[in-house]
């Protein structure tokens, strides 16, 4: 196992960037950057032993820099949306940044994806990776409480890549961490990506969240059978993709992951072609399967078009905050949120 580090730049405030490479004893590597604790690259070797890229991003600081589509970042306060950026907490409302419509998205104007971290290395027998901390201040694009972040990205020789994500407040907040990494199992080159509607996908799923035209949800969990959203057995993502009643078309979906609170399997995902295999689990009570619908091909999208990656984003459901059926975000002082997700990588 090794880790080492060099420059990736400086933000326009003239903070330094840098760039983590990480690599296992078979020859997986995982880059990261502690802006925006980003996922850069995940390269791993497909059924010929040949290795690629299979995490979309950009090959320099300034694409980062940019607003994109969260490629790769750690995603905060809040993962996915809230309702109008309100909720009430012990009587008391709080009124978010509304950056998506008239809804809060992904932490705001200013969420954690654009944070210069502070940086921790991990090299031990077995397992290298990064620490990264954060500080996210009371009243932080509209949220209370001073709220301490620590995320741990490792790689480690059983090709397991591990995000662990821990938060500690002084009042009470609402918490939903996520990573938004775009996965094509084939392979990609900076702005070159294929389509991964011919990739399989099976989710341990017999529910999902129904959501509005808005996608904040109604606070139905449906069931997914006889729907285009059952992914119970495996089937390739783009089979039932054209019954999806969305513009662009696409799933931009959470799905209820069967169990609770232990660390179980929530998706297992392949490419017939490379021969890749990617096996999602978390202990977190959700998963958000989104097939990069508004990706576009411009500068911003780093070149890559609609439908050139998929996300599994593990996570509460969306506006957890306004849904009292919903598995509670709060996070209150003396607590410790925890959200554990392992990516296992094999061919097949």
């Amino acid at each position: 196992m090794s880790v080492t580090t060099a420059s990736f730049g400086a933000t326009p405030e003239g903070e330094e960037v840098s760039l983590f490479t990480c690599e296992n004893n078979s020859g997986l590597r995982l880059q990261l950057t502690n802006y925006g604790a980003i996922v850069v690259a995940v390269e791993t070797p497909d059924r010929d032993g040949r290795l690629a890229n299979i995490n979309l991003g950009f090959p320099s600081l300034a694409g980062y820099l940019q607003r994109h589509p969260y490629f790769g970042s750690t995603v905060g306060r809040y993962g996915n949306r809230i309702a109008f950026g309100k909720f009430s907490i012990d009587g008391v409302e709080y009124q978010l940044a509304t950056n998506n419509g008239p809804h809060h998205l992904h932490g705001g104007e200013v969420g954690f994806d654009r944070a210069v971290w502070t940086t921790e290395l991990m090299d031990a027998d077995g397992e290298s990776g990064v620490r990264f901390r954060h500080t996210s201040p009371d009243g932080d694009e509209g949220f209370p409480g001073e709220l301490q972040v620590e995320v741990v990205y490792s790689l480690n020789d059983n090709n397991e890549l591990r995000m662990e994500h821990v938060a500690r407040t002084d009042r009470a907040t609402h918490v939903n961490l996520t990573n938004h990494c775009y996965w094509n199992l084939a392979g990609v080159a900076p702005g070159k990506a294929a389509s991964v509607l011919e990739h399989r996908l099976q989710l341990e799923a017999d529910q999902y969240v129904a959501v509005d035209g808005t996608l904040i949800p109604t606070g139905e969990l449906p069931e997914v059978a006889g729907t285009p959203l059952d992914f119970r057995e495996m089937k390739s993502i783009g089979r039932d993709l054209g019954a999806i009643e969305a513009d662009p078309p696409g799933y931009d979906h959470c799905f209820v992951v069967r169990g609770a609170g232990e660390l179980r399997r929530a998706a297992i995902a392949s490419d017939p072609h490379s021969g890749r295999v990617m096996e999602v689990l978390t202990n977190q009570p959700g998963i958000q399967l989104y097939t990069g619908n508004f990706l576009d091909g411009s500068d911003g999208c780093g070149g890559y078009g609609r439908h050139s990656a998929f996300c599994l984003e593990t996570q509460h459901y969306p506006d957890t905050p306004n849904q009292s059926t919903f598995p509670s975000t709060i996070l209150r002082p003396g607590d410790v949120y925890r959200h554990l997700t392992v990516h296992r990588f094999s061919v097949g």
